[in-house]
C-alpha cells in the first residue's frame, strides 16, 4: 500500500494506492460525520463500508449522467434523508461518479465533505485526484463545475480486474498523458507503481497551483481536441481514446508551430500505439464544429485558439494559435 499526500496546507489530504485501498474507507471518513451518501452505479460491483449510517445513491450509466439534473437530483436526495453540512458523500465509480457526485458535494449546503473511491484506471490516475469537479453542458465539456477538494482518495487496484477491455484501455490514455509530464519509464512498472508514479506527479502539479492559474493547465495535455470529439461526436469514444488522439494532434500541431520536430512527434505516436489506443478521430468528424467547441475550452482567449503543447521548454499554454493552423492539422487525420 502506498500513500501520496496532495500538499494543500490545512486542505492536505492522502491518496492510498494499493489492491484493498478500499478497506481503509473507514478510518478516512472525516471525524464528526454521522452519515455517508455513497454515490455510484449499478453496475459497479464494489461495497464499501463507511464506518457510519450510510446509504447508497445511483447516477445513470455513461457520459449523459454528467448533468445539472443529475446534481439536483443528488442534492434534493441528500436533503429527503436529512443530511447535514458535517456529513459526507463517498464516490464509487469512475470519472464521471465522482465528478458529479464531488459537486454535488461541493454544493450542497456550499460544501461537505467528499472521499473518492475510483474503481477505473482513469479514475485513479486524473479524475479523482486535485479536486476538480463538474458537468457537461451540450455547448461542450466541464463547463458548469467547482474546485473542491477530497478528504482523501481511496484507489484500490483489485477494482480494476472487473473493468472490460476498453474502459481499461480508456485509463490508458490518461496514463499515456503521464509520460510527457516527466514521469519515466511507465510501461516498465507494475500496475500499482505505475498508478502510484501518475498520482505522485498529478499530486506534485496540483499543490504547486491549485486552481489552474499557471502549471496545473499541462495537465489538459491532449485534452481540448478531445473534449471537442467527444462534445461533437455524442462521447461515442471513451475520454482515454478521445485524450490519445488529442496527445498525436497536439504533437501535430507543436511541429507545423515549429515548436518540435517530427522524432518528437513519432516519439508521441510510438507511446499512444504501445498502449493500443486509437491515434485518429473516428469517421464522420468535422473539421468546423471541432474548431468552434475547441474555441469555447475554458483555456481560450480571444484573439485565437488556445493549446498545451510540446516545446523546447517542455509543455506549455500557447494562446493565440491561428484556427487555419488547426484546420491545417486537423486536415492531417484524413491523410
Amino acid at each position: 500500500m502506498r500513500e501520496i499526500r496532495v500538499e494543500l496546507g490545512e486542505r492536505s489530504y492522502p491518496v492510498v494506492v494499493g489492491s484493498g485501498a478500499r478497506h481503509r474507507l473507514g478510518e478516512l471518513i472525516p471525524i464528526g460525520a454521522t452519515r455517508a451518501a455513497v454515490v455510484s452505479q449499478e453496475a459497479i460491483p464494489w461495497p464499501v463500508d463507511c464506518g457510519v449510517e450510510q446509504r447508497t445513491f445511483f447516477l445513470d450509466e455513461g457520459e449523459d449522467a454528467k448533468n445539472l439534473e443529475s446534481v439536483e437530483e443528488l442534492c434534493r436526495a441528500f436533503a429527503k434523508w436529512g443530511m447535514h453540512r458535517i456529513d459526507v458523500v463517498v464516490a464509487v465509480g469512475g470519472g464521471v461518479v465522482t465528478d458529479v457526485a464531488g459537486f454535488a458535494a461541493a454544493v450542497y449546503h456550499r460544501g461537505i465533505a467528499v472521499v473518492h473511491v475510483p474503481t477505473t484506471l482513469l479514475g485513479q490516475v486524473d479524475a479523482a485526484i486535485g479536486g476538480k469537479t463538474g458537468v457537461n453542458l451540450p455547448e461542450g465539456k466541464n463547463l458548469v463545475g467547482a474546485i473542491w477538494q477530497p478528504a482523501a482518495v481511496l484507489c484500490d487496484t483489485e477494482t480494476l480486474t472487473t473493468l472490460p477491455p476498453r474502459e481499461y484501455r480508456s485509463g490508458l490514455g490518461e496514463m499515456a498523458k503521464y509520460a510527457f509530464l516527466g514521469v519515466p519509464g511507465l510501461r516498465d512498472l507494475s500496475l500499482d507503481d505505475a498508478v502510484a508514479a501518475c498520482v505522485a506527479c498529478k499530486a506534485d502539479v496540483v499543490g504547486s497551483d491549485e486552481r489552474e492559474s499557471g502549471r496545473r493547465a499541462v495537465l489538459n495535455y491532449g485534452h481540448t481536441l478531445a473534449h471537442a470529439l467527444e462534445t461533437t461526436g455524442g462521447y461515442d469514444l471513451r475520454h482515454g481514446e478521445a485524450v490519445a488522439i488529442g496527445l498525436v494532434f497536439a504533437a501535430r500541431l507543436a511541429r507545423r508551430l515549429g515548436r518540435v520536430d517530427a522524432d518528437r512527434v513519432a516519439e508521441h505516436e510510438a507511446v499512444v500505439a504501445a498502449y493500443d489506443l486509437p491515434m485518429r478521430p473516428p469517421p464522420g468528424w468535422d473539421a468546423h464544429d471541432l474548431i468552434t467547441v475547441m474555441a469555447r475550452d475554458k483555456k481560450a482567449t480571444n484573439g485565437g485558439l488556445t493549446f498545451v503543447l510540446d516545446g523546447p521548454n517542455g509543455l506549455e499554454v500557447v494562446t493565440g494559435v491561428a484556427a487555419d493552423a488547426v484546420e491545417a492539422t486537423l486536415g492531417e487525420f484524413e491523410r
